[in-house]
């Protein structure tokens, strides 16, 4: 297999396997919990935590799925070290967007197909990105040369998670 096709395949499973893993953090939560969570704590502090689990499930399950496709399909990677950076900043991304869509649709009819077609054209950026990131760290090209694209990457998760930290608030309340 192409390295090409290989790092393709490989970050389209990881976004369909966070949508169905990460995304369903407000989905299956029911109407009194919610209730409930309202009249405890501030929306920032449920956002605080359904972020930071999202975050390390989305970030176990590009690992573990690194782990089995290299092993099916062998592992082309050159620089470890920066895929799996890719892999922990992808993570934090997808987290956070998945998060807050999931808040949005958890508001609707709480529909998955709703959270896929929503969430899609979203993490389409940090997902070309990584392919980017991976095909570098796949090549072996020297480190000083992916900074940018690192750098890019994380202003899109900073990005992502303080509009997260604005819209939630508004989102929680309706």
């Amino acid at each position: 297999m192409q390295t090409i096709t290989w790092n393709a395949l490989f970050w389209i499973i990881i976004v369909f396997a966070n949508i169905n893993g990460v995304a369903k953090s407000f989905l299956q939560e029911g109407e009194g919990r919610m209730l409930y969570y309202y009249t405890i704590c501030k929306p920032q502090v449920i956002l605080s935590g359904k972020l930071l689990f999202n975050v390390v499930l989305s970030t176990l399950i590009a690992s573990v799925g690194f782990m089995v496709y290299a092993f099916i399909l062998g592992n082309p990677v050159s620089n470890h070290s920066y895929f799996l950076l890719t892999i922990l900043l992808v993570s934090i991304g997808f987290a956070g967007i998945l998060t807050l869509v999931s808040g949005i649709v958890s508001k609707a009819n709480n529909s998955t197909a709703l959270l896929a077609i929503l969430s899609f054209p979203i993490l389409l950026p940090i997902l070309l990105v990584a392919i980017r990131l991976s095909k570098n760290a796949i090549d072996g090209i020297d480190a000083t040369l992916m900074n940018e694209k690192l750098f890019t990457l994380i202003s899109v998760d900073a990005i992502v998670i303080a509009t997260a930290y604005l819209l939630f608030p508004f989102i929680w309340r309706s």
